[in-house]
C-alpha cells in the first residue's frame, strides 16, 4: 500500500445510498482529530482519493451534502457521485461498499457559503443541476443562519425523475423553513407533474422560474448561487448579465456567484 497523499486521511464508507443508475450518496467517517474547527463551512468541498490499476492516486473535489457532523471522535461526511463509465474515479467508487476505505481531504476549500452572500440579499436562488444540488442541502441544513433571508429557492435540474434526490431531506427542509423555503425541480427529458421542463437558463429568462417559485426577481434583493453542469453555469452566467445582474466580487458586490472545481 502506498503512503497516503499528504493533506488526506482515512476514512470508512457507513452508509450508501444509490438514487439512480450511476447516481449514489456515500456517508464517510473520518477521524475528527483530522480537521481543523470547525471541520468545514457548509458549501464547501473536499477531495476524494482512491488508487487506480495502474497503483496511481487519483483525486477529485466533491462538495459535502450535509454540514459539519460529529459523531463521538468521527467526522461524517456525506458526498453526492455520478458514476462517469469513462472516468478515472467514480467507477472505482461506485464500487464501493459499507466498512470499505477511501481517502478523503482534510482541508475542504471554496467560497460558495453563506458569509460570502452580500448582506442586502432577501432571496438567495441555489441553481444546481444534478449532483450540484449537494453544497445547497449543507447550506439549508445551517437553519439558524439562513433564517435571515425572506425567500430560499432550491432549483434543481435532471434528465429524468429519477434523478430528483434527496426528496425527504428536501421535504423535512421545507417543514422546518415554515414557508420560507421554495423547491423548483426541472426535468428535461420526461413530463413530470409539479416539475418545469428544459433547462435553468431558459426558464430564468423566461420568467416561469420566478414564477414557480412565487419570488420575484429584484438587481436589490436577490442573489444566485450556480452549481452544477459547466454549460448550465456558463450559459446562466450568460442570460443573468444579459438580465443585467452583475457576477458578485468581494471588491465589488454583485448578484451572482459560482464554484469552479469540475
Amino acid at each position: 500500500m502506498k503512503d497516503i497523499p499528504l493533506g488526506f486521511t482515512t476514512g470508512r464508507v457507513i452508509q450508501r445510498t444509490d438514487w439512480a443508475e450511476h447516481l449514489f450518496s456515500l456517508t464517510v467517517q473520518v477521524p475528527a482529530n483530522a480537521y481543523p474547527s470547525p471541520a468545514f463551512i457548509a458549501g464547501q468541498f473536499s477531495k476524494l482519493a482512491l488508487l487506480n490499476q495502474q497503483d496511481e492516486w487519483v483525486r477529485r473535489a466533491y462538495s459535502m451534502v450535509n454540514k459539519p457532523t460529529l459523531q463521538d471522535d468521527q467526522l461524517l461526511l456525506e458526498f453526492l457521485i455520478i458514476e462517469i463509465p469513462q472516468g478515472q474515479l467514480t467507477p472505482h467508487l461506485g464500487h464501493l461498499q459499507i466498512g470499505d476505505d477511501i481517502y478523503v481531504g482534510t482541508q475542504p476549500s471554496g467560497f460558495m457559503t453563506l458569509e460570502e452572500v452580500p448582506t442586502n440579499t432577501k432571496d438567495l436562488w441555489m441553481l444546481s443541476t444534478g449532483t450540484g444540488i449537494g453544497p445547497f442541502l449543507s447550506i439549508l441544513e445551517e437553519t439558524k443562519s439562513c433564517q435571515n433571508f425572506e425567500h430560499l429557492v432550491l432549483v434543481h435540474a435532471v434528465r429524468t425523475q429519477a434523478e430528483l434526490v434527496y426528496k425527504e431531506k428536501i421535504i423535512e427542509l421545507m417543514k422546518a423553513y415554515q414557508g420560507k423555503l421554495r423547491y423548483v425541480p426541472i426535468v428535461s427529458r420526461e413530463t413530470v407533474k409539479g416539475a418545469l421542463q428544459g433547462r435553468i437558463p431558459s426558464v430564468l429568462e423566461s420568467g416561469q422560474l420566478a414564477a414557480a417559485a412565487h419570488v420575484p426577481l429584484t438587481k436589490e434583493h436577490s442573489f444566485f448561487y450556480l452549481c452544477g453542469n459547466p454549460n448550465m453555469v456558463h450559459d446562466t452566467r450568460d442570460t443573468l448579465e444579459a438580465m443585467g445582474y452583475k457576477k458578485h466580487l468581494r471588491r465589488e458586490a454583485g448578484q451572482f456567484s459560482f464554484e469552479n472545481y469540475w
